[in-house]
């Protein structure tokens, strides 16, 4: 395996940094930045979050994508998945001839046309053990991005196996990076784990594992949770000591009440010894996901006329600032800058969490006279998609900007 995997690039960062930098890089948005996130373009006051876009585990993610096109211009390069939530990016890399497998419904990948002649690059999500292994043993090339803070908490996950504890995610169980983190918990005979969605969820299993009035039958928690806890997994014998964690792109305050309310109710039914020895948690919220939420919350101290927040619909940590969003101002997620329609001055939007939901289109979204806008986008959107969908918004209102 020395020699065919990867996790520090190949030593080519100077050479594709000026590719990079000519793909992704925005004048008009390092103008706004320079001048305190706060600039005035007409009668428009444009504010940008402190702390947006690109995180240091995607740029590193993208910049090695690049290199290993570098390194291997004549091989066969896959990639596992998307290599970031971002149309934009990813549709980058397939120009550039890297082939995308993707997972079928059920989350699983189809790895039999790889051969040991190829490279596979994995996600900044990572991948299951499984899903390692089999690639290990096809033999080709592996370059691992997997982000620094997708393996703090794949470390915890496995501290909890390995000390006879069910890993309860915090995530969306058929999000890759999530179903790579319960994944872990197979290193050990007899690990398990089960994902919750939400804190309604988290209810739901820390009444069970309490035994309270009115919790679900056994059945029924089978039935609700099945799919999204390890095989195996039964709720009467593995929620006895249980250790929390959570997919990195969440909520990050929902993800921390979550482990304090299981712990409460533990220690509320049980004591607060048992709950000392029974529980853990450890602080696995990424830094950058804190960062752009801490921002946000800053900028919502006094709220835009109007917020866009750009970023992939099937974008987790986007989803969230926009919902943070959606609680002070008229927000807008959008994909990228094509959804405000030059022509017809419409915007076309994601207005609930739900992936699955249909676009919606509104054509009379900007306020009249003077107003602010503010801007966020999520860790996988570059600078350039910022500034172009900052120059079509000042475009209808009449305003040309250099990008």
């Amino acid at each position: 395996m020395k020699d065919t995997y990867f996790r520090k690039g190949f030593g080519l960062k100077a050479e594709v940094k000026p590719i990079i930098e000519s793909e992704y890089h925005s004048a008009l948005l390092e103008r706004v930045r320079s001048r305190a996130y706060t600039d005035r373009f007409g009668d428009i006051t444009v504010r940008l979050a402190k702390d947006f876009g690109f995180c240091y585990g995607v740029d590193r993610a993208v910049d090695y994508a690049y290199q290993t096109r570098h390194k291997f211009p004549d091989k066969r390069v896959y990639l596992v998945g998307e290599i970031i939530h971002n149309p934009h990016v990813n549709k980058r890399l397939q120009e550039m001839g890297i082939e995308f497998i993707y997972p079928d419904d059920a989350g699983s990948f189809d790895f039999r046309r790889v051969t040991p002649e190829d490279v596979v690059i994995i996600p900044a999500f990572g991948v299951t053990l499984q899903d390692l292994k089999t690639l290990q043993a096809i033999g080709c090339v592996l370059v691992d991005t997997t982000c620094g803070s997708v393996l703090l908490v794949w470390k915890r996950v496995d501290g909890y196996a390995r000390d006879g504890f069910t890993a309860v995610v915090h995530g969306k169980y058929r999000h890759e990076e999530s179903r790579a983190t319960a994944s872990q918990v197979e290193r050990y005979k007899g690990g398990k784990y089960i994902v919750v969605r939400d804190m309604a969820e988290a209810e739901l299993v820390g009444a069970y594992l309490t035994g309270r009035e009115g919790r679900l039958s056994r059945d029924d928690f089978m039935r609700r949770f099945g799919k999204c806890s390890s095989e195996g997994f039964d709720p009467d014998l593995h929620l006895g000591k249980i250790g929390v964690a959570n997919q990195t792109t969440m909520l990050a305050t929902e993800s921390l009440a979550i482990g304090a309310r299981l712990r409460e109710m533990m220690a509320d039914s049980f004591g607060e010894e048992h709950a000392q020895e029974h529980f853990r948690s450890f602080g696995t919220i990424c830094s950058a996901t804190q960062e752009r939420q801490d921002a946000v919350l800053e900028m919502m101290q006094d709220p835009p006329d109007v917020m866009i927040v750009i970023g992939g619909y099937n974008s987790s940590n986007t989803n969230h600032l926009a919902h943070m969003c959606r609680g002070y101002t008229r927000t807008f997620h959008i994909d990228n800058a094509a959804c405000i329609d030059l022509g017809t001055g419409a915007i076309h939007h994601k207005p609930e969490l739900d992936p699955h939901t249909p676009e919606a289109v509104d054509w009379d979204w900007l306020p009249a006279g003077p107003f602010q806008l503010g801007i966020t986008a999520g860790a996988s959107t570059p600078d350039n998609e910022i500034g172009r969908t900052l120059a079509r918004v000042l475009e209808l209102k009449g305003l040309e900007v250099d990008l």
